[in-house]
Formats: C-alpha cells, sequence, structure tokens
C-alpha cells in the first residue's frame, strides 16, 4: 500500500535530494546527458535548492512510500490567480513505476487543493514514456518551451494540461 506523506522536515528534503540523484542518473542522462543531469541535480533537486523553494517560493513536496520505503515523490506550486497547479515534479524510482504511484500523487494533490481547476506541467519532448503516461492521465500537450536554465544548457519541453 502506498502511503503519501507531505515534506515538512529538513530530512524529508534530504531524502527527496538522494532520491532525485538516484532517479535523474538513471533515467534523464539517457535523454539529456550526463553533464546537464549534474547541473539540474544541484540547480533543481539539491536539499538546498528543495528546502529554498519549499521556505520561500511557495512550494510544497510530497512524498510516496511503499512499506516505508520513499519511491516517489511530487513538488507542486499552487497559482491560485490562475486557478491552476503547476506539477513542478514527479518522480518515480524505476522499480516502482507501472504501479499507478503518479496517479496517486496527483489524486493526493487534486485532493488537497480542489480549488484549482486545472493542472499543468512541463516535460522534456524526447521523455516519451513518461508523455505518454501523462497522456493516459489526462494530460495534453499546449505548447512547447525552451528555456534557458544557465550553464549553457536549456529545457526543451512540452507544456501539458489537464482541466479537473
Amino acid at each position: 500500500m502506498i502511503l503519501i506523506k507531505k515534506a515538512v522536515l529538513n530530512e524529508h528534503f534530504k531524502q527527496i535530494s538522494s532520491l532525485a540523484e538516484v532517479i535523474w542518473r538513471e533515467h534523464f542522462t539517457p535523454i539529456i546527458g550526463e553533464k546537464q543531469v549534474l547541473y539540474m541535480l544541484n540547480k533543481f533537486q539539491s536539499y538546498e535548492a528543495i528546502k529554498n523553494s519549499v521556505e520561500n517560493k511557495g512550494y510544497s513536496y510530497y512524498m510516496a512510500y511503499d512499506d516505508n520505503i520513499l519511491c516517489a515523490y511530487l513538488g507542486v506550486k499552487p497559482e491560485e490567480e490562475k486557478g491552476s497547479l503547476f506539477i513542478s515534479k514527479l518522480y518515480v524510482q524505476k522499480s516502482y513505476r507501472g504501479r499507478k504511484i503518479s496517479k496517486k500523487l496527483l489524486k493526493h494533490v487534486s485532493e488537497k487543493f480542489s480549488e484549482l481547476k486545472k493542472q499543468w506541467l512541463t516535460v522534456n519532448k524526447y521523455n516519451l514514456n513518461t508523455i505518454a503516461a501523462y497522456e493516459k492521465m489526462g494530460f495534453v500537450k499546449t505548447r512547447t518551451q525552451c528555456s534557458d536554465i544557465g550553464g549553457g544548457f536549456v529545457m526543451d519541453d512540452y507544456i501539458m494540461e489537464r482541466n479537473l
């Protein structure tokens, strides 16, 4: 059974960062290369980055556990003025994929932020399995976005949205 908890302690942020390193090195290295993975882990998935996003930027993180093992996490930022919820991060460890954990995490935040009737996210254009999974959950591609993230790197993404 999957248990979902909100990340509120520094220890939670450290655990998420450690899991991010495992997931990102395995999943994203073939898509964007090792140098960009390392850069993005440091810039967006490090303990400091996660802690700062929660304490100073309005983000919330949720952790999914299976038999007390952290297997996935989700980062969101409510945008009340737009009536939307930005799904900033949604990552599942490889051995836990295919168990509908992403769907459970999204359902959890949909209930927590039920007043927000739209969800949106960015996904790398070449992350084909993930795009297919999002489409199965009702997300549709609405546009493309290429963002300079510094260090000589860009994020070449689709913006996907779903109405609730």
